[in-house]
C-alpha cells in the first residue's frame, strides 16, 4: 500500500463510498490515531481499519478479513496443510529487532518483487518496520527450519488482536504450501494464546480467497461483519 493518492467516488459497497488509493488497495476510510491505548487500536480493528506502513498511527479501514478464534477449530484440509510444516519452528521477536540482519529485507524484497512486481514493497521500507519506533508493528514471526530462518511474518499483536500483516519466505524452499502453513501456525499460535481475532489483512481481488478457508472467518462489508463467503466471492 504504498501510494498516498486517493480516487473518491471510484464505486460503492453497502451504500459506502469507495476510496481507492492509487495503487488499487481499496479504503473506505483512513485515519490517524495518536491514542495508541489497546482499547482504542482494537475498537479500530473492530470496524475493520487495520494499520498501515504509511507511518505512524495510520490505519485504513478496508474489507478485512479476521478469523474469530472462539469459531475456529482446526479442518482436515488445515491439518493436512500444518503436516507439511511441522517440522518448522516458530519464533516470537519483539519489535524494533533487537539484533536485525539484512538478510531479513532481502529476502522480503525478493519474495515480493518475484510474486508482485518491482517497487512493491522496497528493503528499506522492510528494515525500517522492523528497526524503527516509528512502526505500527510490534512483532515479528520467524519460521525456521533446522534452526534457519525460512521465513516471516511482520506483525502486530495486542491482549484481544493478531494482525498477520506482511508475510514473506524462501520461494526456493522445499516445503509446499509454506505461506499458507505459516498463516495456519500462526492462527493456531493465536488460539493457543488467548488472542480473540486474526486479521488475515484485506480482501481485494480473487487471489485472496485463500484466506476463507478457515473456520470461524469473517469479512468486513463496510458497515458490518459478515461471514457469508459466497457473497463474498462474487464481490471479488
Amino acid at each position: 500500500m504504498a501510494g498516498t493518492l486517493v480516487f473518491r467516488g471510484c464505486g460503492c459497497l453497502a451504500g459506502i463510498a469507495l476510496n481507492i488509493i492509487m495503487d488499487g488497495y481499496l479504503s473506505w476510510e483512513n485515519k490517524t490515531i495518536d491514542d495508541f491505548s489497546e482499547n482504542i487500536i482494537s475498537a479500530m480493528y473492530e470496524r475493520g481499519f487495520v494499520f498501515t506502513r504509511l507511518g505512524k498511527g495510520q490505519m485504513a479501514q478496508t474489507r478485512s478479513v479476521r478469523v474469530d478464534l472462539n469459531k475456529f477449530e482446526l479442518s482436515s484440509e488445515n491439518r493436512r496443510v500444518l503436516r507439511k510444516v511441522e517440522e518448522v519452528q516458530l519464533e516470537i521477536i519483539s519489535l524494533p529487532h533487537p539484533n536485525y540482519d539484512w538478510h531479513i529485507h532481502k529476502l522480503g524484497f525478493d519474495f515480493y518483487t518475484s510474486k508482485f512486481g518491482p517497487n512493491t514493497f522496497s528493503a528499506n521500507k522492510i528494515k525500517e518496520l522492523l528497526t524503527s519506533n516509528t512502526s505500527n508493528y510490534n512483532t515479528l514471526f520467524v519460521y525456521k527450519q533446522n534452526s534457519m530462518p525460512i521465513g516471516y511474518c511482520i506483525c502486530f499483536e495486542n491482549t484481544d488482536w493478531l494482525h498477520y500483516g506482511y508475510p514473506f519466505y524462501d520461494l526456493n524452499s522445499a516445503i509446499k504450501n509454506l505461506g499458507i502453513g505459516m498463516m495456519a501456525k500462526a492462527i493456531v499460535w493465536a488460539k493457543e494464546n488467548g488472542k480473540k481475532f486474526v486479521c488475515l489483512g484485506s480482501a481485494q481481488n480473487p487471489s485472496a480467497i485463500y484466506k476463507t478457508q478457515f473456520a470461524g472467518v469473517e469479512w468486513f462489508d463496510g458497515e458490518k461483519w459478515r461471514t457469508d463467503m459466497e457473497e463474498l466471492k462474487k464481490i471479488l
